[in-house]
C-alpha cells in the first residue's frame, strides 16, 4: 500500500509540473461547476441513485475542448489520444452528460484520479458510502490532486 501512496505522489508532482498551462489540471468551475443525472436510464446501489448511461457525442467533446482553449489551454493542439472528456461527478456516482458536468482531462491527471472514482463507486454499491459523500471527496480530489494519496488511503478504509 505504502509503494501505491508513493506513486501516486510522483504522479501528482509530474501533473503539476508537465501541465505548464498547455492542459488543465482541474475542471474550470465556471465551465464545468458539475451536474448530476437528471433523466436517469435506471437507479443504482442500495440508496437507489440516479443513473445516466454514458452518451456524450463527437460535437460535445470538440466543444469542451474549445471551450478550455477559450481559456488559454493548447489541449487541442496536443495528442487527442492523451485526453478523454472527463464526468466531473462521474456517471457511476449519479453525474450527468450535460456539458456542465464534461471537461477535457489529461492521461497525466486521470491515471491520478480514476482509481479513487471506482473505489468509491464501490463503496456506494456496498452501501458503505451515500452519494453526497462521495461527490463530495471526488470534487475535493479532482480541485486537490496533491490530496488524493490521502483521500484515497481514507477510502479504502471505509
Amino acid at each position: 500500500m505504502k509503494n501505491l501512496f508513493v506513486l501516486f505522489a510522483i504522479l501528482v508532482a509530474s501533473v503539476t509540473s508537465h501541465a505548464q498551462e498547455q492542459f488543465p489540471i482541474g475542471p474550470d468551475h465556471n465551465l464545468t461547476p458539475g451536474s448530476l443525472c437528471s433523466r436517469p436510464s435506471e437507479h443504482r446501489y442500495p440508496e437507489g441513485i440516479n443513473y445516466c448511461e454514458r452518451d456524450v457525442d463527437s460535437d460535445v467533446k470538440r466543444g469542451r475542448f474549445a471551450a478550455y482553449d477559450q481559456l488559454g489551454f493548447r489541449t487541442r493542439q496536443m495528442d487527442r489520444q492523451d485526453f478523454k472528456i472527463d464526468h466531473y461527478i462521474p456517471l457511476c456516482m449519479g453525474g450527468s452528460n450535460n456539458i456542465d458536468n464534461l471537461w477535457p482531462q489529461h492521461k497525466s491527471v486521470y491515471e491520478v484520479t480514476d482509481k479513487l472514482e471506482q473505489v468509491l463507486c464501490e463503496k456506494m454499491a456496498e452501501g458503505k458510502l451515500l452519494q453526497k459523500d462521495a461527490v463530495r471527496i471526488i470534487v475535493q480530489a479532482k480541485n486537490n490532486l496533491d490530496q488524493v494519496p490521502a483521500i484515497l488511503a481514507r477510502a479504502y478504509a471505509l
